[in-house]
């Protein structure tokens, strides 16, 4: 063989019989490389390695039978199709086919000898195979096969049987030289951490002996899949690391605590910190006084005061003659982050700005110079923040809030933002979606992670109930006594479709019946397609009391601060994630009344909707509704889409493969101390070149 046939990394229009067409097909499934080919894994596996006697087949079994045919006709009932009989000396069986030609019906003549492979089922004549795989036999039969036959992830007019031969040529080609896909993970750590050799793992499972459990291959649990799965999660860790010390090479501002301006702030709040604030703000302090920057996720349940934490550590930054940016996902986010952060530092003659894609013209063009000149010391907006033309002249700190939102490596983008200063900006990211564990330990391995694990006093359980829609008239009699009885309430609306239009519509709708069902209550309404400036005004008037309820779509999820709100009513919950429903709860009880939270959801419910609904009423634990939403949803829906490389995991399941995290940190030590030339081809071989980068520290 040329260098060319046997190198993995080759084009898969290197393999005989791939031209561009097939090849098209192939990258549809990630498959460019013939190395690509090897880790595309089967999906299950069918047990061909041995006859099965006619007479013992049940239904629903998948089985290779031999017989004679003893009849082939063709019968009509609902459907025409070709009937062969076929017999072993242990029973009958039928083969049926709807489709086929006058060519296929003559090779069934009596006395030919069948092999076929199929699922029986329950027939008019008995067990039938239905389109069985088959072929005649001759003097020279071929054996069955020495292996069970995988079935593998598809796309359209990609059989199985070219894959198997594409995967087969793969194979053949690592056998030929097995120094052309190097183990990364070496002998020495192989051994150390009792793990099997690559180039075997990937033979099983391609093509696994017939004493192997399919049942273990199936469910991921068989050692080959699971050191698979083992060195995906690694290679995600190390390019997460790599960001970190890609980011930390940097300078950045040692930071000093700015007391004085802290304490002024805090003799203007009417409220005192809680201990667990207190202690995240001393860890946030330690990382801040370094000229290192920080990487810092803090975690915490909804209403936990991570606001008041970001503007303590802001004040750090500005009292060091820095700026401080802060960036959330949505306007409505960002613009109610800007009105609380002006209230709290005008007093302390701190200029903050404001800056999001709908500031337009002079008052765009003011802010940005505001923010060059360094007037504006504090700056609140969304991802407008990173965009090119925005510069800051000393950023010294980056908070980004809601960072599941972003993808992780988005992170890095504002490095350039303190560039100009020639120092890396420290970044404190925060979520109120708590992060299950095993999330945090594999899409946070750059971070090191603060809780805030205490509420505020004052805030009250909030109790939840599950109501079936026939009941709405219920629940607007259930308003209407709230409202008179002086307290507020919000009404949210979702849909199943991914459409921004028709949710506004049914949230117009929605309010036009209950203003029609309680002329006595001011009625608002709250969506997307609103202006800024407009939803801001309606948002005003309902944290002023001049609203009684607020009709809103899922743009109220996180951040809305309304302590005299005790009630919500989510319509359609099955259709939201827990976490979702959790940060949608949240913006009830967070005054001292007694708070309820209403799930309308719309009968008959599936089981899954039913174990979701009843999470909903057991707890209001964040961190425990989040790793029920991780079981339930998977780690692409909890953390959304964009999340950098999780949805895309091409083996390992985190769910599944939850307790490999625990090893996953110490061989990644482990290989960085003793072979970190591994680090960089194990991320691309995983990520991609893309990734790959990232190693380059």
């Amino acid at each position: 063989m040329s260098a060319d046939q046997t190198a993995l990394d080759a084009p898969v229009t290197s393999l005989k019989g791939v031209g561009e067409a097939l090849a098209q097909k192939l990258s549809r499934l990630r498959i460019d490389s013939v190395a690509d080919l090897l880790f595309h894994l089967p999906l299950r596996y069918q047990d061909r390695t041995r006859i099965t006697p006619i007479g013992t087949l049940r239904a629903g079994h998948e089985a290779v039978v031999e017989g004679e045919v003893v009849a082939a006709e063709v019968v009509r009932g609902r459907r025409r199709s070709l009937l062969v009989r076929l017999k072993d000396g242990s029973g009958i069986l039928s083969l049926r086919f709807f489709h086929f030609s006058p060519a296929q019906q003559q090779q069934f003549q009596p006395g030919t000898w069948v092999r076929g492979f199929g699922e029986a089922r329950a027939g008019a004549t008995g067990l039938e195979l239905y389109h069985p795989e088959y072929r005649l036999l001759k003097a020279d039969a071929p054996p069955v096969e020495d292996h069970l036959t995988p079935i593998y992830p598809a796309t359209e007019g990609l059989h199985q049987t070219r894959l198997r031969a594409l995967i087969e040529q793969a194979l053949a080609r690592l056998d030929a030289a097995p120094e052309a896909l190097p183990d990364w993970i070496t002998e020495d750590l192989r051994q150390r951490f009792r793990l099997p050799e690559l180039h075997r793992c990937l033979h099983v499972l391609h093509q696994p002996p017939p004493e192997v459990d399919p049942e273990q291959l199936a469910s991921g649990r068989h050692p080959a899949t699971r050191r698979l799965a083992l060195e995906e999660l690694l290679a995600h860790r190390l390019s997460l690391q790599a960001v970190r010390l890609q980011i930390q090479q940097d300078g950045a501002p040692a930071l000093p605590s700015g007391r004085g301006l802290q304490a002024r702030f805090l003799t203007q709040l009417p409220f005192s910190l809680t201990a667990a604030q207190r202690r995240v703000l001393d860890e946030i302090a330690a990382d801040l006084g370094r000229e290192v920057p920080m990487l810092r996720l803090v975690q915490g349940d909804v209403g936990s005061g991570k606001t008041v934490v970001a503007a303590m550590a802001a004040l750090s930054a500005i009292a060091g003659d820095c700026q401080a940016a802060m960036m959330a996902p949505t306007e409505i986010l960002a613009e109610q982050h800007y009105r609380a952060f002006r209230a709290w530092f005008a007093p302390l003659g701190i200029e903050v700005a404001w800056l999001a894609g709908k500031l337009k013209g002079k008052a765009r063009l003011d802010t940005k110079a505001a923010i060059q000149d360094g007037r504006a010391r504090m700056v609140v907006g969304t991802h407008a923040l990173f965009q090119g033309d925005v510069h800051f002249q000393r950023l010294g700190l980056a908070i980004v809030d809601e960072q599941h939102r972003f993808g992780v490596h988005q992170r890095l983008a504002l490095r350039e933002k303190g560039e100009a200063g020639g120092l890396t900006p420290h970044q404190l990211v925060m979520t109120a979606t708590p992060i299950p564990r095993t999330l945090a330990m594999s899409a946070y391995a750059d971070l090191d992670v603060s809780v805030i694990d205490e509420l505020p006093p004052g805030r009250t359980p909030v109790k939840t109930v599950a109501m079936p829609d026939e009941r709405r008239p219920e629940v607007v009699e259930r308003i209407r006594h709230a409202c008179t009885e002086g307290r507020q309430a919000y009404w949210v609306c979702t849909l199943i479709e991914e459409s921004e239009v028709l949710e506004c519509q049914a949230a117009e709708a929605t309010r036009d019946e209950l203003t029609e069902a309680l002329p006595e209550l001011a009625i608002g309404l709250v969506h997307g397609r609103m202006k800024a400036a407009e939803k801001a005004e309606v948002m005003d008037a309902f944290k002023a009391g001049e609203l009684d309820l607020l009709v809103a779509t899922t743009v109220i999820e996180v951040g809305v601060d309304v302590p005299n709100a005790s009630l919500m009513i989510i319509e359609n919950p099955e259709r939201l994630g827990l976490s979702q429903l959790h940060q949608l709860r949240g913006r009830v009880g967070r005054g001292a009344t007694n708070s309820f939270c209403v799930l309308l959801y719309h009968p008959p419910l599936s089981a899954h909707s039913k174990e979701r609904l009843a999470v909903m009423r057991e707890t209001t634990d964040g961190f425990r509704i989040a790793e029920k939403d991780l079981e339930l949803r998977g780690p692409g829906e909890v953390l959304g889409t964009r999340q950098t490389g999780l949805a895309q995991m091409k083996i390992a399941d985190l769910e599944r493969d939850a307790d490999l995290l625990d090893r996953v940190a110490p061989l990644a030590e482990a290989l960085m101390a003793t072979h970190p030339e591994a680090s960089q081809p194990l991320i691309r071989r995983w990520l991609g070149e893309e990734a790959g980068r990232y190693g380059q520290v």
